[in-house]
């Protein structure tokens, strides 16, 4: 067994509005930053979790992200990073 962090950047649909991203964004222009053409306010939830491998690490966040951590109908996911922790370290029978 491995243990991995992942790291899950959640925001809200391109399609939906965003006010706190907006309020921002304005905010930004009001202190000189006239270029920022958008601004957009997410979440970024890091998980610690036990997995096999890799990809299996991803799988059990893919459904973590599908049922709880991200609202199917107004919001987005994406794993943006996966950090191996440590490995289990199987004893040496011949030790």
């Amino acid at each position: 067994m491995q243990r991995f962090d992942v790291w899950v950047l959640v925001q809200f649909r391109e399609s939906i509005h965003d006010p706190q991203g907006s309020a921002v964004k304005k905010a930004l222009h009001s202190l000189g930053f006239a270029e920022i053409d958008d601004v957009r306010i997410g979440k970024s939830i890091k998980l610690s979790i036990g997995s096999r491998d890799e990809a299996d690490a991803r799988e059990q966040v893919e459904r973590a992200c599908k049922k709880l951590l991200a609202s199917p109908v107004t919001e987005d996911y994406s794993i943006f990073h996966i950090e191996l922790i440590e490995a289990k370290k199987t004893p040496d029978p011949a030790a």
